[in-house]
């Protein structure tokens, strides 16, 4: 995957963290995640659909109202790529700041993220 295509991932990836109707989102991770997908982060260490739905949910819940939104651009190569993010409220500065690093399979799905935060309120 190069370029546009990395980019349009970062977009649906951080999609699947902002979508609160729980059957839009796991519409969204069924179509851009793979079955056995990983994802692991300072707070987290899942692995399966049905467990990523179950930790966005969960971040969700103990941020209600706060959005994922992009806070760079994307470095990306071969089937990975890197990019920052920040989560806080919407038209505001992000409460927390980390950067995710996704692995997608042959066919562009998600297969699995590694997670890291870089600002997280005391």
């Amino acid at each position: 995957m190069k370029g546009t295509a990395m980019n349009d991932l970062m977009t649906t990836y951080l999609a699947c963290w902002n979508e609160t109707d729980p059957a839009a989102r796991r519409t969204l991770i069924d179509q851009h995640w793979t079955e056995q997908a990983s994802y692991s982060d300072p707070m987290a260490q899942v692995r399966g659909r049905d467990a990523v739905d179950a930790t966005i949910g969960a971040v969700q819940d103990q941020f209600p109202g706060f959005v994922f939104t992009p806070a760079g651009p994307v470095d990306a190569h071969h089937r990975q790529a890197r990019f920052t993010w920040g989560l806080g409220p919407a038209d505001a500065e992000p409460v927390i700041v980390g950067f995710d690093v996704v692995v997608t399979d042959d066919d562009g799905r998600i297969d699995s993220v590694l997670g890291f935060l870089d600002k997280v309120p005391a």
